[in-house]
Protein backbone atom coordinates (compact mmCIF):
# COMPACT_ATOMS: atom_id res chain seq x y z
CA UNK A 1 0.00 0.00 0.00
CA UNK A 2 1.19 3.15 -0.78
CA UNK A 3 0.40 6.24 1.36
CA UNK A 4 1.83 10.04 1.09
CA UNK A 5 2.61 11.33 4.32
CA UNK A 6 5.56 14.03 3.02
CA UNK A 7 3.90 16.58 5.05
CA UNK A 8 4.53 14.63 8.00
CA UNK A 9 7.77 14.67 9.45
CA UNK A 10 9.33 11.18 9.47
CA UNK A 11 6.30 8.98 8.92
CA UNK A 12 5.85 8.95 12.80
CA UNK A 13 1.84 8.65 11.78
CA UNK A 14 -0.15 4.96 11.68
CA UNK A 15 0.56 3.68 8.49
CA UNK A 16 -1.81 0.51 8.65
CA UNK A 17 -0.95 -2.34 6.60
CA UNK A 18 -3.74 -5.11 7.04
CA UNK A 19 -3.61 -9.03 5.71
CA UNK A 20 -5.89 -11.29 6.02
CA UNK A 21 -5.26 -14.08 8.85
CA UNK A 22 -4.95 -17.22 6.40
CA UNK A 23 -2.62 -19.24 5.11
CA UNK A 24 -1.06 -16.47 3.41
CA UNK A 25 0.18 -14.75 6.75
CA UNK A 26 0.93 -11.49 6.72
CA UNK A 27 1.27 -11.66 2.79
CA UNK A 28 -1.79 -10.31 1.99
CA UNK A 29 -1.91 -6.37 2.26
CA UNK A 30 -5.37 -4.54 1.94
CA UNK A 31 -6.30 -1.66 2.34
CA UNK A 32 -9.15 -0.13 4.91
CA UNK A 33 -9.87 3.23 4.24
CA UNK A 34 -12.24 3.57 6.96
CA UNK A 35 -9.92 2.23 9.63
CA UNK A 36 -10.75 4.06 13.12
CA UNK A 37 -8.20 3.08 15.62
CA UNK A 38 -10.77 4.01 18.72
CA UNK A 39 -12.77 0.71 17.49
CA UNK A 40 -10.87 -1.63 15.65
CA UNK A 41 -9.06 -3.73 18.52
CA UNK A 42 -12.26 -5.62 19.12
CA UNK A 43 -11.37 -8.98 18.67
CA UNK A 44 -8.35 -11.36 18.72
CA UNK A 45 -8.62 -11.86 14.71
CA UNK A 46 -8.49 -8.13 14.65
CA UNK A 47 -5.59 -7.91 16.56
CA UNK A 48 -4.08 -10.77 14.60
CA UNK A 49 -4.91 -8.76 11.43
CA UNK A 50 -2.82 -5.79 12.41
CA UNK A 51 0.40 -7.38 14.06
CA UNK A 52 0.00 -9.38 10.62
CA UNK A 53 -0.03 -6.06 8.63
CA UNK A 54 3.34 -5.22 10.53
CA UNK A 55 5.12 -7.81 8.88
CA UNK A 56 4.76 -6.49 5.28
CA UNK A 57 7.22 -3.79 6.51
CA UNK A 58 9.79 -6.11 5.95
CA UNK A 59 9.20 -6.34 2.11
CA UNK A 60 11.02 -2.83 1.74
CA UNK A 61 14.36 -4.29 2.04
CA UNK A 62 13.58 -6.01 -1.42
CA UNK A 63 11.98 -3.35 -3.01
CA UNK A 64 13.60 -2.70 -6.29
CA UNK A 65 12.99 -0.98 -9.56
CA UNK A 66 14.27 -0.99 -13.31
CA UNK A 67 17.62 0.39 -12.64
CA UNK A 68 18.21 -2.43 -9.79
CA UNK A 69 17.91 0.15 -6.60
CA UNK A 70 17.06 -1.88 -3.66
CA UNK A 71 17.79 -1.38 0.15
CA UNK A 72 19.16 -5.08 0.18
CA UNK A 73 21.67 -4.03 -2.34
CA UNK A 74 22.35 -0.67 -0.98
CA UNK A 75 23.62 -1.96 2.18
CA UNK A 76 25.68 -4.74 0.41
CA UNK A 77 27.01 -2.36 -1.65
CA UNK A 78 28.81 -0.29 1.23
CA UNK A 79 30.49 -3.29 2.14
CA UNK A 80 32.55 -2.77 -1.03
CA UNK A 81 32.76 -6.28 -2.02
CA UNK A 82 29.90 -6.56 -4.71
CA UNK A 83 30.11 -4.19 -8.27
CA UNK A 84 26.67 -3.01 -10.27
CA UNK A 85 26.77 -3.69 -13.49
CA UNK A 86 23.13 -1.97 -14.24
CA UNK A 87 21.87 1.48 -15.19
CA UNK A 88 21.50 2.45 -11.35
CA UNK A 89 23.77 6.22 -11.02
CA UNK A 90 22.66 5.66 -7.16
CA UNK A 91 24.23 2.36 -6.32
CA UNK A 92 27.53 3.28 -9.16
CA UNK A 93 27.93 6.20 -6.22
CA UNK A 94 27.56 4.25 -3.51
CA UNK A 95 30.34 1.83 -4.65
CA UNK A 96 32.66 4.86 -5.67
CA UNK A 97 31.94 6.26 -1.84
CA UNK A 98 30.22 9.46 -3.88
CA UNK A 99 26.98 9.73 -2.67
CA UNK A 100 24.66 11.67 -1.11
CA UNK A 101 21.51 12.09 1.13
CA UNK A 102 18.91 11.99 -1.67
CA UNK A 103 19.66 9.03 -2.49
CA UNK A 104 16.47 6.90 -2.57
CA UNK A 105 17.24 3.69 -0.75
CA UNK A 106 18.21 5.97 2.44
CA UNK A 107 14.46 7.04 2.46
CA UNK A 108 12.89 3.61 2.24
CA UNK A 109 14.16 2.55 4.53
CA UNK A 110 13.82 5.57 7.02
CA UNK A 111 10.45 5.69 6.07
CA UNK A 112 9.31 2.09 6.36
CA UNK A 113 10.89 1.51 9.53
CA UNK A 114 9.21 4.12 11.40
CA UNK A 115 6.00 3.52 9.68
CA UNK A 116 6.43 -0.10 10.83
CA UNK A 117 7.86 1.05 14.44
CA UNK A 118 4.36 3.42 14.49
CA UNK A 119 1.93 0.49 13.91
CA UNK A 120 3.86 -1.38 16.74
CA UNK A 121 3.63 1.53 18.85
CA UNK A 122 -0.08 1.28 18.59
CA UNK A 123 -0.55 -2.85 18.76
CA UNK A 124 1.40 -2.29 22.06
CA UNK A 125 -0.52 0.32 22.98
CA UNK A 126 -3.75 -1.33 22.55
CA UNK A 127 -3.66 -5.41 23.06
CA UNK A 128 -2.55 -5.42 26.78
CA UNK A 129 -6.17 -3.60 27.49
CA UNK A 130 -7.98 -6.13 25.00
CA UNK A 131 -10.67 -8.87 26.45
CA UNK A 132 -9.32 -11.48 24.77
CA UNK A 133 -7.21 -15.12 25.41
CA UNK A 134 -4.84 -14.43 27.68
CA UNK A 135 -2.20 -16.87 25.74
CA UNK A 136 -3.41 -15.10 22.29
CA UNK A 137 -2.50 -11.41 24.10
CA UNK A 138 1.01 -12.72 25.28
CA UNK A 139 1.78 -13.69 21.66
CA UNK A 140 0.68 -11.07 19.59
CA UNK A 141 2.78 -8.93 21.95
CA UNK A 142 6.05 -11.46 21.73
CA UNK A 143 5.68 -10.69 18.00
CA UNK A 144 5.42 -7.35 18.11
CA UNK A 145 8.23 -6.72 20.79
CA UNK A 146 10.38 -8.48 17.97
CA UNK A 147 9.40 -6.60 15.03
CA UNK A 148 9.65 -2.73 16.78
CA UNK A 149 13.14 -3.92 17.97
CA UNK A 150 13.99 -5.44 14.40
CA UNK A 151 13.37 -1.87 12.89
CA UNK A 152 14.71 0.03 15.48
CA UNK A 153 17.85 -2.04 14.94
CA UNK A 154 18.23 -1.38 11.29
CA UNK A 155 17.66 2.63 12.14
CA UNK A 156 20.33 3.00 14.95
CA UNK A 157 23.07 1.07 13.21
CA UNK A 158 22.68 2.45 10.00
CA UNK A 159 21.90 6.21 10.77
CA UNK A 160 23.16 5.88 13.98
CA UNK A 161 21.15 8.83 16.86
CA UNK A 162 17.65 8.60 15.53
CA UNK A 163 13.97 9.48 16.78
CA UNK A 164 12.85 7.10 19.62
CA UNK A 165 9.18 7.25 19.63
CA UNK A 166 7.54 4.35 21.82
CA UNK A 167 3.73 5.80 22.21
CA UNK A 168 0.97 6.73 18.87
CA UNK A 169 1.32 9.95 17.49
CA UNK A 170 -0.94 11.87 16.57
CA UNK A 171 -1.26 14.98 14.44
CA UNK A 172 -0.57 17.46 17.67
CA UNK A 173 1.63 14.86 19.28
CA UNK A 174 5.00 16.50 20.36
CA UNK A 175 6.81 13.52 18.85
CA UNK A 176 5.75 14.67 15.07
CA UNK A 177 8.66 16.36 14.77
CA UNK A 178 10.85 14.30 17.10
CA UNK A 179 14.98 15.04 17.73
CA UNK A 180 17.61 12.10 17.55
CA UNK A 181 17.91 10.37 20.55
CA UNK A 182 21.41 8.87 21.53
CA UNK A 183 22.47 5.38 20.17
CA UNK A 184 22.34 4.16 23.84
CA UNK A 185 19.23 4.89 24.55
CA UNK A 186 17.60 3.30 21.53
CA UNK A 187 19.71 0.09 22.31
CA UNK A 188 18.66 0.08 25.53
CA UNK A 189 14.72 0.21 24.26
CA UNK A 190 15.98 -2.87 21.86
CA UNK A 191 17.17 -4.72 24.38
CA UNK A 192 14.06 -4.31 26.26
CA UNK A 193 11.94 -5.24 23.47
CA UNK A 194 13.61 -8.14 23.18
CA UNK A 195 13.48 -9.38 26.65
CA UNK A 196 9.78 -8.69 26.78
CA UNK A 197 9.31 -10.88 23.89
CA UNK A 198 11.48 -13.53 25.79
CA UNK A 199 9.14 -13.51 28.59
CA UNK A 200 5.80 -14.01 26.44
CA UNK A 201 4.63 -17.50 25.01
CA UNK A 202 6.32 -17.32 21.57
CA UNK A 203 7.42 -21.34 20.12
CA UNK A 204 11.33 -22.16 19.86
CA UNK A 205 11.01 -22.40 16.38
CA UNK A 206 8.09 -21.47 13.75
CA UNK A 207 7.98 -22.36 10.36
CA UNK A 208 4.90 -20.62 9.00
CA UNK A 209 6.79 -16.96 8.58
CA UNK A 210 6.37 -15.43 12.49
CA UNK A 211 8.70 -14.57 15.21
CA UNK A 212 9.95 -17.42 17.47
CA UNK A 213 11.87 -17.23 20.51
CA UNK A 214 14.32 -18.87 18.37
CA UNK A 215 14.19 -15.34 16.37
CA UNK A 216 14.26 -13.36 19.69
CA UNK A 217 17.06 -14.67 20.99
CA UNK A 218 19.52 -14.22 17.76
CA UNK A 219 18.33 -10.79 17.20
CA UNK A 220 19.54 -10.05 21.00
CA UNK A 221 22.55 -11.74 20.50
CA UNK A 222 23.35 -10.10 17.59
CA UNK A 223 22.82 -6.93 19.57
CA UNK A 224 24.92 -7.67 22.29
CA UNK A 225 27.76 -8.69 19.71
CA UNK A 226 27.38 -5.02 17.87
CA UNK A 227 27.32 -3.22 21.28
CA UNK A 228 29.98 -4.76 21.91
CA UNK A 229 32.06 -3.38 19.12
CA UNK A 230 32.27 0.22 18.21
CA UNK A 231 30.68 2.86 18.43
CA UNK A 232 29.88 2.11 22.11
CA UNK A 233 32.09 -0.74 23.82
CA UNK A 234 30.60 -2.56 25.99
CA UNK A 235 32.72 -5.72 25.96
CA UNK A 236 30.86 -6.90 29.10
CA UNK A 237 28.37 -7.76 26.67
CA UNK A 238 30.00 -10.38 24.73
CA UNK A 239 28.98 -12.97 27.84
CA UNK A 240 25.41 -11.63 27.09
CA UNK A 241 25.86 -12.37 23.49
CA UNK A 242 27.19 -15.80 24.12
CA UNK A 243 24.83 -16.80 26.75
CA UNK A 244 21.94 -15.68 24.28
CA UNK A 245 22.40 -17.81 21.28
CA UNK A 246 23.80 -20.60 23.31
CA UNK A 247 20.27 -22.53 23.29
CA UNK A 248 19.06 -21.23 19.95
CA UNK A 249 22.41 -23.68 18.53
CA UNK A 250 20.01 -26.35 19.31
CA UNK A 251 16.58 -25.76 17.97
CA UNK A 252 17.50 -25.80 14.27
CA UNK A 253 19.81 -27.92 11.71
CA UNK A 254 21.73 -27.41 8.91
CA UNK A 255 20.73 -27.99 5.69
CA UNK A 256 22.80 -30.59 4.19
CA UNK A 257 22.59 -28.73 0.92
CA UNK A 258 22.68 -25.19 -0.10
CA UNK A 259 20.24 -25.11 -2.64
CA UNK A 260 17.54 -25.66 0.16
CA UNK A 261 18.49 -21.79 1.22
CA UNK A 262 16.69 -20.35 -1.71
CA UNK A 263 14.34 -22.89 -2.65
CA UNK A 264 10.50 -23.07 -2.49
CA UNK A 265 10.32 -26.25 -0.60
CA UNK A 266 12.37 -25.29 2.51
CA UNK A 267 10.95 -21.98 3.64
CA UNK A 268 11.05 -21.24 7.03
CA UNK A 269 13.12 -24.71 8.26
CA UNK A 270 16.13 -26.34 9.23
CA UNK A 271 18.62 -23.80 9.68
CA UNK A 272 16.07 -20.47 8.49
CA UNK A 273 15.45 -18.75 11.86
CA UNK A 274 13.59 -15.37 10.00
CA UNK A 275 12.56 -14.64 6.66
CA UNK A 276 10.68 -11.92 4.70
CA UNK A 277 7.74 -14.40 3.33
CA UNK A 278 6.40 -14.84 -0.33
CA UNK A 279 3.97 -16.31 -2.48
CA UNK A 280 3.02 -16.00 -6.02
CA UNK A 281 -0.33 -14.38 -6.69
CA UNK A 282 0.21 -12.64 -3.27
CA UNK A 283 3.38 -11.26 -3.16
CA UNK A 284 6.83 -11.69 -5.17
CA UNK A 285 10.00 -9.74 -5.73
CA UNK A 286 12.67 -9.25 -7.78
CA UNK A 287 15.38 -11.12 -6.56
CA UNK A 288 17.00 -13.16 -8.89
CA UNK A 289 16.61 -10.54 -11.81
CA UNK A 290 18.61 -7.94 -9.26
CA UNK A 291 21.32 -10.72 -8.88
CA UNK A 292 21.76 -11.87 -12.37
CA UNK A 293 24.08 -10.70 -14.94
CA UNK A 294 22.96 -7.90 -16.53
CA UNK A 295 20.91 -8.62 -19.94
CA UNK A 296 22.04 -12.26 -20.21
CA UNK A 297 19.03 -14.75 -20.90
CA UNK A 298 19.01 -16.79 -17.73
CA UNK A 299 15.58 -18.01 -16.85
CA UNK A 300 12.40 -16.35 -18.11
CA UNK A 301 12.46 -13.06 -16.70
CA UNK A 302 12.05 -9.76 -17.98
CA UNK A 303 14.84 -7.93 -17.15
CA UNK A 304 18.54 -9.24 -15.76
CA UNK A 305 19.20 -6.03 -13.96
CA UNK A 306 22.63 -6.75 -12.68
CA UNK A 307 22.65 -4.88 -9.31
CA UNK A 308 24.69 -6.84 -7.06
CA UNK A 309 27.35 -8.90 -8.70
CA UNK A 310 30.18 -10.63 -6.21
CA UNK A 311 33.87 -9.47 -7.44
CA UNK A 312 36.16 -11.89 -8.54
CA UNK A 313 38.88 -11.27 -5.57
CA UNK A 314 36.23 -11.90 -3.21
CA UNK A 315 34.69 -15.56 -4.67
CA UNK A 316 38.87 -16.62 -5.08
CA UNK A 317 39.02 -15.79 -1.78
CA UNK A 318 37.59 -18.71 -0.22
CA UNK A 319 39.84 -21.99 0.83
CA UNK A 320 40.82 -24.11 -1.78
CA UNK A 321 38.34 -26.90 -1.59
CA UNK A 322 35.71 -24.61 -0.37
CA UNK A 323 32.53 -26.13 -1.44
CA UNK A 324 30.47 -22.83 -1.41
CA UNK A 325 32.74 -21.45 -4.00
CA UNK A 326 32.39 -24.14 -6.36
CA UNK A 327 30.08 -23.34 -9.08
CA UNK A 328 26.17 -24.09 -8.39
CA UNK A 329 26.67 -23.30 -4.71
CA UNK A 330 27.04 -19.81 -3.47
CA UNK A 331 28.12 -18.38 -6.70
CA UNK A 332 27.63 -19.74 -10.74
CA UNK A 333 29.18 -18.21 -13.97
CA UNK A 334 27.45 -20.62 -16.56
CA UNK A 335 23.53 -21.13 -17.28
CA UNK A 336 21.79 -22.88 -19.98
CA UNK A 337 19.93 -19.76 -21.91
CA UNK A 338 16.36 -19.55 -21.27
CA UNK A 339 14.26 -21.69 -23.53
CA UNK A 340 17.53 -22.88 -25.14
CA UNK A 341 19.06 -25.32 -22.94
CA UNK A 342 21.41 -26.86 -25.43
CA UNK A 343 23.07 -23.28 -25.22
CA UNK A 344 24.80 -22.78 -22.39
CA UNK A 345 25.66 -18.69 -21.03
CA UNK A 346 29.35 -17.87 -20.04
CA UNK A 347 28.42 -15.07 -17.85
CA UNK A 348 32.17 -13.31 -18.03
CA UNK A 349 31.39 -12.70 -13.57
CA UNK A 350 30.40 -14.41 -10.91
CA UNK A 351 26.30 -14.26 -9.95
CA UNK A 352 24.88 -14.83 -7.02
CA UNK A 353 23.49 -18.71 -6.65
CA UNK A 354 22.68 -18.32 -3.82
CA UNK A 355 19.63 -15.68 -4.44
CA UNK A 356 18.96 -17.80 -7.69
CA UNK A 357 15.30 -19.06 -7.84
CA UNK A 358 15.13 -22.24 -9.68
CA UNK A 359 10.91 -22.61 -9.89
CA UNK A 360 10.50 -19.11 -11.19
CA UNK A 361 13.84 -19.44 -13.62
CA UNK A 362 12.39 -22.69 -15.09
CA UNK A 363 8.67 -21.14 -14.78
CA UNK A 364 6.85 -18.04 -15.57
CA UNK A 365 9.91 -15.90 -14.04
CA UNK A 366 7.58 -14.48 -11.12
CA UNK A 367 9.75 -15.55 -8.04
CA UNK A 368 8.75 -15.88 -4.19
CA UNK A 369 11.90 -16.76 -2.77
CA UNK A 370 11.79 -15.94 0.48
CA UNK A 371 14.76 -13.30 1.64
CA UNK A 372 16.20 -14.65 5.13
CA UNK A 373 17.18 -12.21 7.97
CA UNK A 374 18.51 -14.60 10.32
CA UNK A 375 19.51 -18.62 10.05
CA UNK A 376 21.66 -20.51 12.08
CA UNK A 377 25.46 -20.02 10.85
CA UNK A 378 25.19 -16.76 12.14
CA UNK A 379 23.98 -17.68 15.42
CA UNK A 380 27.03 -19.92 15.58
CA UNK A 381 29.05 -17.33 14.48
CA UNK A 382 27.77 -15.15 16.82
CA UNK A 383 28.61 -17.61 19.80
CA UNK A 384 32.26 -18.82 18.95
CA UNK A 385 33.46 -15.02 18.14
CA UNK A 386 31.43 -13.66 21.79
CA UNK A 387 32.43 -16.51 23.59
CA UNK A 388 36.11 -15.83 22.56
CA UNK A 389 36.26 -12.59 23.43
CA UNK A 390 35.43 -13.93 26.80
CA UNK A 391 37.20 -17.25 27.34
CA UNK A 392 39.20 -17.82 24.84
CA UNK A 393 38.59 -20.57 22.02
CA UNK A 394 36.65 -23.10 23.81
CA UNK A 395 35.71 -26.42 23.02
CA UNK A 396 32.05 -25.46 22.32
CA UNK A 397 33.31 -22.38 20.08
CA UNK A 398 35.40 -24.86 17.98
CA UNK A 399 32.34 -26.92 17.75
CA UNK A 400 29.96 -24.18 16.46
CA UNK A 401 32.43 -22.97 13.58
CA UNK A 402 33.69 -26.15 12.90
CA UNK A 403 30.08 -27.12 11.88
CA UNK A 404 29.99 -24.73 9.27
CA UNK A 405 33.35 -25.94 7.78
CA UNK A 406 32.36 -29.54 7.59
CA UNK A 407 29.50 -28.40 5.68
CA UNK A 408 31.86 -26.76 3.13
CA UNK A 409 34.14 -29.75 3.34
CA UNK A 410 36.61 -27.76 4.69
CA UNK A 411 39.40 -29.07 7.98
CA UNK A 412 38.39 -27.96 11.03
CA UNK A 413 39.94 -25.14 12.89
CA UNK A 414 42.21 -26.31 15.99
CA UNK A 415 45.24 -24.87 18.19
CA UNK A 416 44.50 -21.30 17.55
CA UNK A 417 45.22 -18.36 20.23
CA UNK A 418 42.54 -16.03 20.62
CA UNK A 419 43.44 -13.29 18.18
CA UNK A 420 43.83 -15.96 15.78
CA UNK A 421 40.60 -17.34 16.46
CA UNK A 422 39.07 -13.93 16.32
CA UNK A 423 40.23 -13.35 12.90
CA UNK A 424 39.18 -16.97 11.66
CA UNK A 425 35.46 -16.63 12.95
CA UNK A 426 35.56 -12.88 10.73
CA UNK A 427 36.45 -15.01 7.98
CA UNK A 428 33.94 -17.40 8.57
CA UNK A 429 31.70 -14.38 9.02
CA UNK A 430 32.36 -13.08 5.45
CA UNK A 431 32.31 -16.18 3.32
CA UNK A 432 29.24 -17.76 4.69
CA UNK A 433 27.16 -14.68 5.42
CA UNK A 434 28.12 -13.14 1.93
CA UNK A 435 25.95 -11.15 0.64
CA UNK A 436 23.08 -11.37 3.22
CA UNK A 437 23.62 -7.61 4.19
CA UNK A 438 25.91 -8.70 7.26
CA UNK A 439 29.65 -7.60 6.13
CA UNK A 440 28.44 -3.72 6.27
CA UNK A 441 27.65 -4.08 10.12
CA UNK A 442 30.83 -5.61 10.86
CA UNK A 443 32.72 -3.11 9.28
CA UNK A 444 31.00 -0.43 11.77
CA UNK A 445 31.49 -2.56 14.74
CA UNK A 446 35.12 -3.41 14.22
CA UNK A 447 36.46 -0.77 12.18
CA UNK A 448 37.75 -3.61 9.86
CA UNK A 449 37.34 -4.36 6.62
CA UNK A 450 38.36 -8.17 4.71
CA UNK A 451 40.76 -7.78 2.09
CA UNK A 452 39.74 -10.90 -0.35
CA UNK A 453 43.52 -10.05 -1.97
CA UNK A 454 45.40 -10.56 0.44
CA UNK A 455 43.24 -12.86 2.50
CA UNK A 456 43.57 -10.23 5.88
CA UNK A 457 41.95 -7.54 7.30
CA UNK A 458 43.09 -3.59 8.11
CA UNK A 459 41.20 -0.77 9.43
CA UNK A 460 38.36 -0.13 7.10
CA UNK A 461 39.34 3.98 5.72
CA UNK A 462 42.84 2.64 4.57
CA UNK A 463 42.08 -0.38 3.10
CA UNK A 464 41.10 0.02 -0.51
CA UNK A 465 38.28 -2.29 -1.52
CA UNK A 466 38.55 -4.50 -4.97
CA UNK A 467 37.79 -1.57 -6.76
CA UNK A 468 40.33 0.41 -5.09
CA UNK A 469 38.23 2.62 -3.11
CA UNK A 470 39.54 3.67 0.21
CA UNK A 471 36.16 3.34 2.90
CA UNK A 472 35.37 6.89 4.02
CA UNK A 473 34.76 7.39 7.51
CA UNK A 474 31.21 9.33 6.70
CA UNK A 475 30.18 6.01 5.45
CA UNK A 476 30.08 4.29 9.36
CA UNK A 477 26.46 5.53 9.24
CA UNK A 478 24.22 6.37 6.47
CA UNK A 479 22.97 10.27 5.62
CA UNK A 480 19.36 10.99 7.56
CA UNK A 481 17.12 11.35 4.17
CA UNK A 482 17.42 15.10 2.67
CA UNK A 483 13.92 14.78 2.48
CA UNK A 484 13.44 14.23 6.16
CA UNK A 485 16.07 17.07 7.03
CA UNK A 486 14.14 19.67 4.84
CA UNK A 487 10.59 18.76 6.97
CA UNK A 488 11.39 18.15 10.24
CA UNK A 489 13.99 21.05 11.41
CA UNK A 490 15.11 19.31 14.36
CA UNK A 491 16.79 16.65 12.64
CA UNK A 492 20.36 17.13 12.29
CA UNK A 493 22.75 15.33 9.86
CA UNK A 494 25.43 13.28 10.57
CA UNK A 495 28.91 14.42 9.98
CA UNK A 496 30.59 14.57 6.52
CA UNK A 497 26.59 14.28 4.84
Amino acid sequence: MKFNIKKYSIGLLVILTISATSCKKYLDEKNYSNFDKSNYFQNAGQAQSFVNGIYTSLYMFQNGDAYGESPFITIELFAGHATSLGQSVNNGNVINQRTDAVNPGFETVWRSSYNAIANANLALDRIPKMAIDQSTKDNLLGQVYFLRAFFYYHLVRLYGDVPLVTTPVEVNSPDLYASRAPQQDVYNLIISDLEAAKKTNLPNTDQTGKVSLGAVKTLLGSVYLTTAGYPLKKTENYAKAAAEVKDVLGWYTLFTDYAYLHDNAHKNQGELIFQSNYLVGVRDNAIPQLTLPFNLQVGSYGDHLGAMIPTDDFVASYEQGDLRAQERQFYFSSYPKDKEPQTIIQFGVHALYKYFHVESALGNGISDENWTFLRLPEAQLIYAEASNEVNGPTQDAYDAVNAIRRRAKLSDLSGLSKDQFRIAIWKERYHELAYENKAYFDVQRTHQTYNPTTNIFGDATTTPTEQGVKFKEQYYLWPIPQREINTNKNLKQNPGW
